[in-house]
């Protein structure tokens, strides 16, 4: 294992849940193993593995390992051999996954470790018919778990102390943010939160104050906005302005103002059913479910980096992971060649409204080519803390040819010179299979000193490294449009 990622893991279901473990570690570059009854199992995953890979590549513009494979085995003692983890995602009948997790725990290597997707049903219980049960807990995901980081843990009574800790290293090694659950609940937390609001939501629609459509709106354009940024017991505390929590808290205090059904749920009878299902299919307007989907990953997507770009709540995981994959991420260069970005595909969200690229995205795959270099001179986080790091302070784009949507780009970055304190740098932008660039962009960047915040020069290795690299780039062509001034060609 590396810094807590299997190298593989096995996993016991294919469905909506089994699926999406499927798809978070198989992009990151971990082989999993599958055992799944259905015979449609394995296209199932493979589309939620198409989904995901969709969505990643809208998540990070950074490059992620090579994926891990996909094998799909014929029994649980095959799923369980050779790997880190097993993952059960079968459905939450009691029986049922005690006979899995039992056939699991007879196979795996005495190291490895079980974990069990149930929404609901206590660990202790799982454990029941287990020979190792010290190395089983539950892992709860979210669907889609290849997007949502969240996965509760929860022990059982045999469970021993260190499977936590292994657990909590795994998950964290592929983007996800493991929440302990200290004591064993049904429900565990976050399902018991929503289930509470699923209560509320079905009464008021059965009494007619509420439909489906108003429902959710009244949740999406509110407190569904906010609870990615502060959960419930937070968001009241904020709702007085006083300086005690215990004084609001005592203003809301619940039952005080009785506006809720509480723990009563409503009979589904058949025309309630028929209620809920014909307002539900007019509020997805005649999408499909592969639509429905789409857009649900592209709004997470956009939620998810805008809460990255304040280094806030699940915003923060995001961050660390894709550090992780940046500092993972190969040098694509024998120091003598320029510098190659791997290749970007240009997603939609990426146009302008003449049908092309924005120039700010021109200049965000510069400044992420411009990244790419500093990191390989070496400037690393101990190295920005300590001695500064290189800012641009001139920056030229030229762009040559429009890009589309699907496009596929890479850059690459040459050194036209260096200094201790200064270092000038040429990114080229060309279309896969295109002989002509399709822009180009010069910067000149200054080293400022962390401490000072002045300019100053290169420390240590870091100087030697850009004066080197400056050297082996000078005997390169120079390339045609270097310290051009504006001109129309």
């Amino acid at each position: 294992m590396s810094e807590g990622k299997p190298r593989a893991v096995g996993l016991l279901g294919g469905g909506v849940i089994g699926g999406g473990w499927a798809a978070r570690f198989i992009l990151n570059g971990v082989n999993v193993r599958l055992y799944g009854p259905s015979s449609r199992s394995v296209e199932r995953v493979q589309k939620m593995i198409a989904n995901a890979r969709r969505a990643y590549r809208r998540l990070t513009l950074l490059p992620l390992p090579s994926e891990g494979s996909l094998t799909v085995v014929e029994s649980v003692a095959d799923a369980a051999r050779g790997v880190e983890l097993v993952q059960e995602s079968a459905p939450d009948r009691l029986g049922l996954k005690q006979q899995l997790l039992a056939a699991a725990s007879r196979a795996a290597a005495p190291e490895t470790l079980i974990c069990s997707s149930t929404s609901g049903l206590r660990p202790s219980l799982l454990q029941a018919e287990m020979d190792h049960p010290e190395r089983l807990l539950v892992a709860h995901p979210f669907n889609p778990v290849y997007l949502l980081p969240l996965v509760e843990l929860c022990a059982g009574h045999r469970t021993a102390p260190e499977t936590l800790d292994r657990a909590t290293a795994i998950f964290r090694a592929v983007g996800m943010h493991p929440l302990l659950v200290r004591n064993e609940v049904d429900g565990f937390i976050a399902n018991r939160l929503q289930e509470a609001v699923w209560r509320e939501a079905l009464w008021l629609v059965q009494d007619n104050l509420a439909t489906v459509q108003e429902i959710d709106d009244a949740v999406r354009y509110s407190i569904g906005l906010r609870r990615a940024v502060m959960g419930p017991i937070q968001t009241y505390r904020l709702a007085v302005p006083v300086s005690s929590a215990r004084r609001s808290m005592e203003q809301f205090r619940p039952g005080k103002i009785p506006w809720t059904k509480l723990t009563e749920v409503p009979e589904f009878t058949d025309a309630f059913i028929d209620k809920l299902a014909e307002q539900s299919d007019a509020q997805a307007a005649n999408l499909t479910i592969p639509e429905l989907e789409q857009k649900r990953d592209d709004c997470l997507v956009a939620v998810l980096q805008g809460l990255r770009a304040q280094g806030y709540g699940a915003g923060e995981t995001l961050a660390r992971w894709e550090k992780g994959l940046r500092d993972r991420a190969p040098q694509r260069t024998n120091g003598s060649d320029p510098l190659r970005m791997p290749m970007r595909e240009i997603p939609c969200d990426w146009i302008d409204y003449n049908g092309h690229v924005s120039e700010s995205r021109y200049l965000e795959l510069f400044g992420n080519a411009t990244g790419i270099l500093l990191r390989y001179i070496g400037i690393d986080g101990e190295y920005l803390s300590k001695s500064g790091s290189y800012q641009a302070v001139e920056t030229h784009l030229s762009r040559l040819r429009g890009l589309c949507a699907g496009d596929r780009v890479e850059v690459l970055t040459q050194v036209l010179g260096a200094d201790d304190k200064c270092l000038r740098l040429f990114h080229t932008l060309t279309r896969e299979r295109d002989d002509q660039p399709a822009a180009t962009g010069e910067q000149m960047l200054v080293h400022v000193d962390a401490q000072s915040r002045r300019i100053g020069p290169a420390q240590a290795n870091v100087r030697e490294r850009v004066l080197e690299l400056a050297r082996m780039h000078a005997e390169l062509p120079r390339p045609e449009r270097a310290g051009a001034s504006i001109e129309l060609r």
